[in-house]
């Protein structure tokens, strides 16, 4: 990456994307059963509430196959 020849302000940050900071995180914690348990109850019932709603709403997206079809009276010219 070239140098700037004028002064910037805050050159620090100019220069921050080749700063490498020797200091590591601490491990992440790992998750109690009760987290676990938590998220896996919010996974399933978000799923059931999708699939619910697409079993419930089957019969409306559907066209009923053994009725007639209707015509308007406009299209039948009164």
């Amino acid at each position: 990456m070239f140098r700037r020849r004028e002064p910037v302000p805050f050159a620090f940050l100019a220069e921050a994307d080749r700063f490498r900071s020797n200091v590591t995180p601490p491990p992440r914690q790992r998750a109690s059963f009760g987290e676990l348990a938590g998220r896996w109850l919010l996974g399933l019932t978000l799923v059931a509430g999708i699939v619910g709603a697409l079993i419930a709403g089957m019969p409306a997206l559907s066209t009923p196959s053994d009725a007639p079809a209707q015509q308007s009276q406009a299209s039948q010219g009164r």
